[in-house]
């Protein structure tokens, strides 16, 4: 049997036909959004749709958080939605009872300064998963710390990275080498080994997962977030991975999972992580593996 899988209203792409199995589904997508951030596309039921068809086991939402003053507000839900996006997973949770475990968690953005906002923010609903998120890219950070030296600011990035990690608020770091994409023609692993190795280092102290990203592969340096040298370095130091696939669509939800574990595989890892309730749970990558559907689809876009 072969279900067929809807893509967002008016997208010219064509459609992914999902070979269904046999296997108790053991995955959750970890990391989703909602059309709250003003970028996503589709309803979390039909996200929920796609993670049941995909035998997810479960999928958690967590679309980008509010910030105050405005910061990036045109790539983020208002202060005011948060109670509107609460409302948004819960809808989907009742509608999918049963059929798949749908979860409540936020992609919250660091930088020094914003932590008092943030434990106030998660403090405000029970939260499954929350994701860490450095978006250089974003204007008021790229104003305020961005100097002119590329090297510098990849270096900047994994000092963030560390102390998003040291702060405690968070369970997961999303993914964590977005930076190669602030230039790519500039980026150069060897060069930042030793940066990353000591923010590796900073990170593992913590106990907090990293996240290996599977969107990457759609994006300047088209390779999943991390690469596969960084991989190495977080399974040299003991740091969980969960695989997300930053579903801003509902076709892209689990996407590229069978390759992530995969490449977990490579870099010498025997388990994959998800949250429950703030709690990481893992799976052998073997049993990961015979829970998905034989294909695996990239869907386009993140």
């Amino acid at each position: 049997m072969r279900l067929a899988v809807r893509v967002a209203k008016g997208d010219a792409r064509s459609v992914s036909s999902i070979p269904t199995t046999n296997a108790a589904p053991l995955l959750y997508e970890s990391h989703s959004h909602t059309p709250l951030c003003k970028h996503a596309y589709g309803t979390p039921q039909e996200f929920a749709a796609v993670a049941l068809e995909r035998n997810l086991k479960g999928i958690t939402f967590t679309c980008h958080c509010p910030l105050p003053d405005g910061n990036s507000s045109h790539v983020r839900m208002d202060p005011e939605q948060f109670p509107e996006y609460l409302d948004l997973i819960t809808s989907a949770r009742e509608a999918y009872a049963g059929k798949v475990d749908v979860r409540t968690g936020i992609e919250s953005d660091y930088f020094p300064g914003v932590e008092p906002w943030l434990e106030a923010l998660h403090a405000r609903a029970p939260l499954s998963h929350v994701l860490g998120s450095v978006h250089y890219q974003l204007a008021p950070y790229r104003k305020h710390y961005f100097k002119g030296d590329v090297l510098a600011y990849q270096k900047l990035y994994y000092e963030h990275l560390a102390m998003s990690a040291e702060t405690g608020l968070f369970d997961t770091l999303a993914h964590p080498d977005l930076i190669k994409n602030e230039s790519p023609a500039d980026w150069d692993f060897e060069r930042l080994r030793d940066d990353i190795s000591r923010s590796l280092d900073r990170i593992a102290a913590t106990g907090v997962a990293m996240e290996l990203n599977t969107s990457g592969l759609f994006k300047s340096l088209p390779e999943m977030n991390p690469s596969p040298s960084q991989l190495v370095l977080m399974r040299e130091r003991g740091i969980p991975v969960v695989i997300g696939a930053d579903a801003h669509r509902a076709d892209r939800v689990g996407d590229g999972y069978m390759e992530a574990l995969e490449l977990l595989q490579d870099a010498g890892y025997a388990e994959v992580s998800f949250f429950i309730d703030r709690k990481r749970q893992d799976v052998p990558i073997t049993a990961a593996l015979a829970s998905l559907p034989p294909l695996s689809v990239g869907a386009g876009l993140p």
